[in-house]
């Protein structure tokens, strides 16, 4: 394997490990919590809101990790095409971070304060962008997966 390619195994591990705690969190908990006996709207909401907070902090982490690893390794990245799969990953977790996820906070802290709140459509919005980051995140990986044992064969004759 070619020296510069030496971390893409690297990017490949936190890449997947970020898509299996979003798959895990946002596509399981969120609403299994639910289910449990006991459960009432404004528990859930409350143990949802630590939750989808700490897994921005963990979505944060792998984003600066990858960051770093392609900083390290800047040659690998520079021949690496389609990097388009993780900016739309980033995009995404931008706007979550930055839009999303505060205004679900608040309405959630609305809720459970007993205040009535009209429909709103962030819910769903959340859901969608989740559902592309996870296919995002994944066509990454696999590509980066792709260029792996691509370049880590060896052809023996």
């Amino acid at each position: 394997m070619k020296k510069e390619y030496q971390y893409i195994k690297y990017v490949i591990a936190i890449n997947f490990i970020w898509l299996g705690f979003v798959g895990a969190i946002s596509f399981m908990e969120a609403w299994l919590k639910f289910q449990a006996p006991g459960i009432t709207t404004e528990i859930g909401l409350g143990i949802g809101q630590l939750v989808f907070n700490a897994l921005n902090k963990v979505e944060i982490t792998c984003a600066l990790a990858i960051f770093v690893v392609m900083i390290y390794s800047k040659p690998m990245y520079k021949q690496i095409k389609r990097k388009y799969f993780l900016g739309i990953s980033l995009l995404i977790l931008g706007l979550q971070t930055i839009w999303l996820l505060p205004a679900l906070d608040h309405r959630a802290d609305l809720i459970i304060q007993g205040v009535d709140v009209p429909k709103s459509r962030l819910h769903l919005w959340y859901v969608l962008f989740e559902i592309l980051k996870v296919i995002s995140l994944f066509a990454y990986g696999m590509m980066l997966f792709k260029i792996y044992l691509e370049k880590s064969s060896t052809k023996k004759i």
